[in-house]
């Protein structure tokens, strides 16, 4: 049986490391099949891109929520859904413990930046990308990584790493690290798929291929 994935969105994100998945998944480049897509709004970009690659879609709006009614209501559905690996794909809100805790080792993110430099709440896209311009820094990256109860500080999976440039901009730099993070998360979706990785305390071992 193939690995079923649920990837989360919310309201306003193009939703195109989702695209990256699904398209690795239906083209076969990973043995696993995206089986639901959940947003946080109906009018979501990412919710009409899943649509139309034929993925299933949802909305769970956490408005008028308290957390422990969005957690249920997120694990109903991620239950009905038979799921085995969730994916945050431009998700921008902190997961509910009960979620991380009932789908341990099992949540991954990915975040626009070299963990755990620039992370944390309120440093996603050009927060993050204005951030490593100001650092100084000469290399800035993408990191996929396990979801705890916190932002951004799990287990690291993948990283890749691109240059910063004379003359970036936050847009020019954003651009040259989401090419890398398509690639990085569809890495990651694979190894997880082979059952490649494990976890050891702060640290994601990647295993050699199982033999054929």
């Amino acid at each position: 049986m193939p690995l079923r994935i649920a990837i989360l969105v919310s309201g306003h994100g193009r939703g195109s490391n989702m695209a990256a998945i699904i398209d690795a998944c239906q083209h076969g480049e990973v043995d696993a099949e995206v089986v639901l897509v959940i947003g946080t709004r109906r009018e979501a970009p990412a919710l009409q891109r899943a649509a139309e690659k034929g993925v299933p879609t949802r909305v769970i709006s956490p408005r008028n929520l308290g957390e422990e009614e969005y957690a249920l209501r997120l694990l109903r559905a991620l239950g009905e859904a038979q799921v085995h690996l969730v994916c945050l794909a431009g998700y921008m809100r902190l997961l509910p413990v009960a979620v991380v805790q009932a789908y341990a080792g099992r949540v991954m993110n990915i975040h626009p930046a070299l963990l755990p430099l620039f992370g944390g709440k309120g440093m996603y896209g050009e927060h993050v990308h204005q951030a490593v311009l100001e650092s100084g820094l000469k290399v800035s990256g993408c990191t996929v990584h396990f979801v705890d109860e916190h932002y951004d500080t799990g287990p690291i999976i993948v990283q890749r790493c691109v240059p910063v440039e004379e003359g970036d901009t936050w847009q020019t730099l954003a651009a040259r690290v989401l090419e890398q993070e398509h690639q990085a998360y569809v890495q990651a979706v694979k190894l997880f798929a082979e059952g490649r990785l494990r976890i050891e305390g702060r640290r994601v071992h990647i295993l050699p291929p199982k033999p054929s």
